[in-house]
């Protein structure tokens, strides 16, 4: 049976007519996108009719994390478990911020900033701030996307700070929604089948930024820790609370190995992941549940200074932050930990550590040190960023499987 919507979008100067298209099931979905011109690009709406098979398949994640925290090379290993190479839309716009494979589309929340550069400037609120993004209009298209429904999406253009006309979305297995804000607004919350939030510690996230942007970017030293000072209260009010919803975090911290360092070459990186999370099952050291403390340096896995440690065992998360009459949300504080401290020296050694982790979903054994040696070039290779950002990508594939022969099942048992 279709099920038939009417939704009523915000976009950006566009004209879209009528449209017929297939669905994966058989059934014609139908949009007609109405146009009424109003007086500022932030009022102007599109109404649009939309007909589905309402059985969708498309899975939504939410990764959350700060300006130049490594989202962008978390989202190419991702997209990379899942095979084929993920490439803006073709034939669109050369500034979209939308990454497209066979499996995945990958939008950027930026996307929905309701003020551009100017008007961010001229109201004295930062990006951060939700004053300046549109989450009515992310959640309606998050919502039409996961019900198989296409949307025309605004781009956020990087390099003018403009908005730009919106594009075509069409729905794909797996969507990500990747940003500033994919877990602050609990109706787009609602909608993420999992959560990852990336947790760079305040000295990281500084050599990290001085990094890129020094070298890359040419900015000064000066401006770099005047634009981190200026987004800190922001940061800190809106976004960093966000990784209590998440179903796992990467946690990236100084190392422990080396006394008094401050050169932040060296990491400490811990993958903490939530309990009780439907087609979720943590990935563990030796033994489940038990608490392990172990350096694999040796024969069959060189390290230099200072060595590698890794650490396994339960933990609390925000557990100050559980209401202890609810079941559902105290497992908020009940998480697994996997802690890798140090950098490796070889990545093809890394399957020595890797037949000693268990519920790590792979297809085959060796599958994570395959991935890490196919993008060695990636930041964070050698250390835990890699190896867990790996890791949960093939946790996600598996969760993406699951639900979908669940789905199946389903499907299937409803005509028997």
């Amino acid at each position: 049976m279709a099920i038939c919507t009417v939704y009523t979008t915000q976009s950006l100067n566009t004209i879209s007519t009528p449209t017929t298209t297939k669905t994966n099931l058989g059934f014609n979905q139908k949009q007609v996108f109405f146009f009424t011109k109003k007086s500022s690009l932030s009022t102007r709406r599109n109404s649009y009719f939309s007909c589905s098979a309402g059985d969708s398949k498309t899975i939504v994640i939410g990764l959350a994390a700060d300006s130049g925290c490594g989202k962008s090379t978390f989202m190419r290993r991702l997209t990379s478990v899942f095979g084929g190479a993920a490439e803006p839309p073709r034939g669109g716009n050369p500034d979209s911020n939308t990454l497209i494979s066979d499996t995945t589309t990958v939008i950027c929340l930026d996307d929905y900033h309701s003020l551009d550069r100017t008007g961010r400037k001229e109201k004295g609120v930062t990006a951060l701030d939700p004053r300046a993004n549109d989450f009515d209009l992310m959640y309606e298209q998050v919502k039409a996307l996961k019900n198989g429904i296409a949307v025309e999406k605004p781009i956020y253009n990087h390099v003018s700070g403009l908005l730009d006309p919106p594009e075509l979305i069409q729905p794909p297995k797996i969507l990500v929604i990747e940003g500033l804000h994919p877990m602050y607004d609990s109706r787009v919350r609602d909608l993420l089948d999992f959560s990852i939030y990336l947790d760079i510690s305040n000295e990281v996230k500084f050599a990290w930024k001085i990094q890129r942007d020094m070298a890359e970017r040419g900015h000064s030293l000066e401006s770099i820790k005047a634009s981190i000072e200026a987004r800190k209260p922001d940061f800190d009010a809106y976004i960093d609370p966000q990784k209590q919803y998440a179903d796992a975090v990467i946690e990236v911290l100084p190392t422990t190995l080396i006394p008094d360092d401050n050169e932040g070459k060296v990491l400490r990186v811990r993958l903490i992941m939530k309990e009780g999370v439907k087609y979720f099952s943590p990935v563990y050291l030796f033994d489940e549940g038990s608490t392990i403390s172990w350096i694999p340096c040796g024969r069959k896995l060189t390290c230099s200074y200072p060595g590698i440690k890794f650490n396994y065992g339960p933990d609390s998360y925000f557990d100050n932050e559980v209401d202890p009459g609810s079941q559902i949300v105290a497992l908020q504080g009940r998480v697994s930990v996997l802690e890798m401290d140090g950098q490796f020296d070889r990545l093809d050694e890394l399957i020595y550590v890797e037949s000693h982790l268990s519920n790590i979903s792979t297809k085959f054994y060796g599958e994570v040190t395959q991935q890490m040696l196919k993008h060695a070039d990636f930041p964070g290779s050698n250390n835990g960023t890699g190896l867990f950002q790996t890791m949960v990508g093939l946790k996600i594939r598996d969760l993406y499987e699951q639900i979908l022969a669940s789905k199946v099942g389903a499907l299937e048992a409803s005509k028997a």
